[in-house]
């Protein structure tokens, strides 16, 4: 994959870069702020982009301003963001405008080597990869709301961990319950979410967009 990478602290920029290289990808930029990145994209037309969320000039909230803004010019681009904390606003909005090819891990993730790399293989493919505390801060927002409120505890597991982008498979593992009563339990919220008769989309993402948006 193509990646671009926007990360102010020099040592871990360079430190991604090496991994990234000896990993196959191809980098063909390493920028340290938000306004570098978006020109380097335009530039370089990536696969996928590394952010971190807080960088120069104001260390607040550029790297995820950059990459909404990404988004919205260039839909197909994926994006991984990086983070020291979960910035609920703009990962909000991030997740939310659409969860295929997204992915929020928290900084403490890049230290476990094959979860980081799992998580950009997972993004670049498509697919969703959200650190399961960025999942647990924003579904904390949900919990007094409806419809998920109809949902039972271990059916808000399920979707939990569907919202860190895990396949049946990987809930069961992650549960140790059997894939078949995932499938029951998957099969169950989408009936309370109402989305059974939907045809045409993923209920899965749709699933997760009512999770993140309600």
């Amino acid at each position: 994959m193509r990646v671009i990478l926007a990360e102010d602290s020099t040592l871990l920029r360079e430190g991604l870069v090496r991994l990234l290289l000896e990993e196959g990808h191809e980098v063909p930029a390493a920028v340290s702020d938000g306004e570098a990145l978006i020109e380097a994209v335009e530039r370089h037309e990536p696969d996928i982009v590394v952010v971190d969320v807080r960088m120069p000039p104001t260390h607040t909230d550029e790297g995820l301003r950059a990459a909404l803004e990404i988004r919205r010019r260039r839909p197909q681009v994926k994006v991984l963001v990086l983070s020291q904390y979960v910035e609920k606003r703009y990962a909000t909005e991030l997740m939310s405008s659409d969860v295929e090819g997204v992915g929020y891990l928290l900084k403490d993730r890049v230290g476990q080597v094959g979860d980081f790399l799992d998580a950009l293989e997972r993004v670049g493919a498509g697919g969703a990869a959200f650190d399961p505390e960025v999942v647990r801060q924003l579904l904390a927002r949900t919990t007094r709301r409806d419809p998920l409120a109809k949902l039972t505890a271990r059916e808000r597991e399920v979707l939990e961990l569907m919202a860190q982008g895990l396949t049946n498979a990987s809930i069961a593992q992650a549960l140790h319950i059997s894939q078949s009563a995932v499938e029951k339990h998957v099969n169950s919220l989408f009936d309370k979410l109402d989305l059974s008769h939907i045809t045409g989309y993923s209920r899965r993402v749709l699933a997760v967009l009512h999770f993140l948006k309600s």
